[in-house]
C-alpha cells in the first residue's frame, strides 16, 4: 500500500509532516518540528533530499536547514541568515541557494556545502533591487516574490510585484547572478509567480488576480504579449473583487495519464461559504488566447499554496491558510477537473513538498 510523506510550510512556527494513503482516502499528521517564526517556504536540497531548506519569514530573516528520516521526521541542523527580510521563495541549484526576500526587495545567493550545515553563510552575496508601482499599500518598494530558473535555459527569472515586473538573471563569466532584461507588466498588476508551458511563460498577477500569457523567447528578444484573463470567470465586484489576491500558478507536465496540458490557479479571499477557487485553464490556442477549463470550489479559505504529487502528478494538496486545513485532490476527467479525496486539519498551511 503506497503512502505518501508531504511537508507542510505554515504560518505558524512549524513544519508538519503529513502521511497520505491514497488506497483509504486517509491524511493524517504524523510529527511537526518547530522551526522558528513563518517557515512559509521550503524546498529540497538538489543532490540530498533528506535535506529541506525553508524560508523563515520574519524581518530579520533566516534559511533553516532541517534533515528528515525515511518516515518524515525532521530535525533542525543549522540557521544562517536570509540576506534580507521575510524570505517567501527559495530555489536551490546544483551549486547554490537562490533566495528572494520579500520585504527588503533583495536577492541573495548562498554557495551550497557537501557538509552540514550544506550553506556556507559567510559567503553570500546580496543584490539589492528597487522599483516602485502605483499601488502605495503593496508597491511602495521592490518586492521579490519569487525565484524559478527556465525549464530549458540558463536563465532564473524573479518576480518582483512591487515592480510591476518580472526580472531575467544570468549567470556571468565570473559565476555572478545579474539582470540582462526584464519582462514588464501593466502598471499595478503585481507579478507574483510564473509557470512555463513550451514557449509561453504565464504570470499570476496578484494584486489584479490575472494570468498574463507571453510569447518568452530567449535573452535579448522582448517578451510578446498574448493574452491576459481573470483568474475566475465572474470575480466578485467590489471590495471582495479587490481582496481577492491570486496565489499560485501551476502547470504539470503532460504524461501517459494526463496527456492534456492544464494551468492550475488558486484564489484566496473568497467571500463564498464554499471557499476558495481552484480555476484550470488550458494553454494559450493558434490564435494566442487561454481557454477556461473548469471552476473547482475547494472550501479552503486563503488558499496560498499547492502542488502536484504522486505517480503522474495524479494529486493534488492544497491547504487554507485562515481554514479548512489541507485537503488532497485527485486528477479526474483527464486533469480538466479536481476530487477532493482526503483532508486534515492543519493550521495555517502555507507551502508543500512531497517527499
Amino acid at each position: 500500500m503506497a503512502i505518501y510523506r508531504i511537508l507542510v510550510a505554515s504560518y505558524t512556527n512549524e513544519i508538519y509532516t503529513l502521511a497520505f494513503e491514497p488506497d483509504t482516502a486517509s491524511l493524517t499528521l504524523t510529527s511537526k518540528v518547530t522551526v522558528g517564526h513563518h517557515p512559509s517556504w521550503i524546498t529540497l536540497h538538489p543532490k540530498d533530499k533528506s535535506i529541506i531548506f525553508a524560508g523563515v519569514e520574519q524581518t530579520e530573516g533566516k534559511i533553516a536547514v532541517l534533515k528528515y528520516d525515511k518516515e518524515g521526521r525532521g530535525t533542525v541542523i543549522g540557521e544562517i541568515s536570509s540576506g534580507g527580510a521575510d524570505p517567501c521563495s527559495l530555489l536551490a541549484l546544483d551549486d547554490q541557494l537562490l533566495v528572494g526576500n520579500y520585504s527588503s526587495g533583495t536577492f541573495a545567493v548562498v554557495p551550497l556545502s557537501t557538509e552540514p550545515p550544506h550553506l556556507l553563510g559567510a559567503q553570500t552575496s546580496v543584490t539589492q533591487f528597487s522599483g516602485t508601482g502605483p499601488n502605495n499599500q503593496r508597491q511602495e518598494a521592490s518586492h521579490l516574490h519569487q525565484v524559478i530558473k527556465h525549464p530549458a535555459r540558463e536563465e532564473v527569472l524573479v518576480p518582483d510585484l512591487g515592480a510591476d515586473k518580472t526580472r531575467r538573471l544570468v549567470r556571468n563569466t565570473d559565476g555572478k547572478w545579474v539582470e540582462q532584461g526584464v519582462l514588464s507588466y501593466k502598471a499595478g498588476s503585481g507579478p507574483r509567480h510564473v509557470a512555463f508551458h513550451e514557449d509561453v511563460l504565464y504570470t499570476l498577477l496578484e494584486l489584479t488576480s490575472e494570468v498574463a500569457a507571453h510569447r518568452f523567447p530567449p535573452l535579448l528578444a522582448e517578451p510578446t504579449l498574448l493574452d491576459t484573463v481573470t483568474t475566475m470567470a465572474q470575480p466578485p465586484s467590489g471590495p471582495d473583487g479587490a481582496s481577492m489576491l491570486a496565489a499560485e500558478i501551476l502547470i504539470p507536465h503532460p504524461n501517459a495519464s494526463y496527456p492534456a496540458p492544464y494551468i492550475y490557479v488558486s484564489n484566496r479571499n473568497d467571500p463564498s461559504p464554499s471557499g476558495d477557487i481552484i480555476a484550470i485553464f488550458s494553454p494559450v490556442n493558434a490564435e494566442g488566447k487561454i481557454g477556461r477549463a473548469a471552476e473547482v470550489r475547494s472550501g479552503l479559505k486563503h488558499l496560498r499554496g499547492m502542488e502536484f504529487g504522486g505517480v503522474d502528478g495524479r494529486w493534488l494538496v492544497a491547504g487554507g491558510a485562515l481554514g479548512g486545513g489541507v485537503k488532497v485532490f485527485e486528477r479526474v476527467d483527464g486533469g480538466k477537473g479536481l476530487k477532493e479525496v482526503a483532508q486534515v486539519e492543519i493550521e495555517a498551511p502555507t507551502g508543500f513538498l512531497w517527499l
